[in-house]
């Protein structure tokens, strides 16, 4: 089995924290958005991971390449890193690494993250995960036949088809057959929005017969923007908590200070005249004094002093002095 990871995108609507990382290296809960999608898959689908594809853009620079091939490794897997400097779409994307396209993988977008338990149909060419959600009109979804099988990909329907929504992970029994479907694509410049798509590939396959069938995650959650990285790192908090995981390292340094879970607190953080959490990461190195905080993530090294902070997000070596209550700032900001 192989996992194929685009994740070229900057992550505009993160900014500023992804003007200085790229956005599924931002850590969640303690390990990077791409760190944990690429373990939660492999641990669902409970098979040896052969290869872990990365395409990315060329500027993310050899230490994210490094990161990245380490991420692979800790699987038992073999990295490869392709790029994609050229924001031609998600067709394009995975056509970038057309050299790992072959034999059964799972292509999963880098910004989404899920809990799930399921056993694949190996009946079937390829599943498609999706969630169901209460406005259909703002997502992807799929339209099912009588046999629950795939037959329609609609793109943000104005009526109703489905509740169910593509999620951005996908799996094919043999992914050289998308290959092949999706250099059509880019050979008869088939474009949408000026961009080469994984469903006009997707679409060739369904109509030369070839079964689709759904996934079902029990959930999904995204990091597109600050707000809803925010609340899925709380609601991966509470799901590591729930499993009973040591979220708070021993090197933590407590002085007058509480801590309500669920929490991350990485190694070497000091906490004093504070309460933190629930539902706070805080990275290694990070200080934090005479505050309350809650429902917000911070990286690493950070210093936070004299604030009272809910969904708030900030950076690595950034400082905080101040009465904002809900921020968002970047790598080595200061405020104070």
């Amino acid at each position: 089995m192989k996992i194929i990871v685009p994740m070229a995108g900057r992550g505009s609507r993160l900014r500023p924290h992804t003007l200085t990382i790229p956005k599924p290296l931002i850590p969640v809960a303690g390990k990077p958005i791409v760190h944990r999608l690429v373990e939660d898959i492999a641990g669902v689908l409970n098979q040896e991971i052969e290869e872990v594809a990365f395409i990315i853009h060329e500027s993310f620079g050899k230490k994210v390449e490094e990161e990245l091939i380490a991420i692979a490794n800790k699987l038992g897997a073999r990295g490869t890193i392709y790029y994609q400097n050229e924001a031609l779409g998600t067709g394009h994307a995975i056509m970038c690494a057309k050299e790992s396209l072959s034999g059964p993988a799972v292509i999963a977008y880098a910004d989404t993250l899920i809990r799930a338990d399921f056993d694949l149909d190996k009946t079937a060419d390829s599943v498609i995960w999706v969630k169901q959600v209460e406005d259909p009109s703002a997502f992807g979804v799929i339209n099912l036949n009588d046999n629950n099988e795939i037959v329609e990909l609609v793109e943000k329907p104005k009526e109703f088809v489905s509740d169910l929504a593509v999620i951005g992970i996908y799996y094919f029994k043999d992914v050289a057959v998308l290959r092949n479907e999706l250099q059509s694509v880019l050979d008869n410049n088939i474009i949408h929005g000026g961009e080469y798509q994984i469903n006009d590939g997707i679409k060739q396959m369904m109509a030369k017969g070839m079964k689709f069938v759904p996934g079902k995650v029990d959930e999904w959650m995204d990091c597109g923007n600050k707000d809803v990285t925010v609340e899925t790192n709380s609601r991966m908090l509470g799901f590591l908590h729930n499993d009973g995981e040591n979220l708070i390292a021993e090197t933590v340094r407590l002085e007058n200070a509480t801590i309500i879970p669920p929490c991350y607190i990485g190694e070497d953080v000091a906490i004093i005249n504070s309460i933190v959490g629930p539902n706070v990461s805080l990275g290694k190195g990070t200080h934090v004094s005479n505050t309350k905080i809650q429902n917000s993530l911070v990286q690493t090294h950070a210093h936070i002093k004299n604030a009272k902070l809910d969904n708030a997000m900030i950076g690595n070596h950034a400082t905080f002095d101040g009465e904002f209550k809900s921020i968002s700032i970047g790598d080595y900001s200061v405020l104070e």
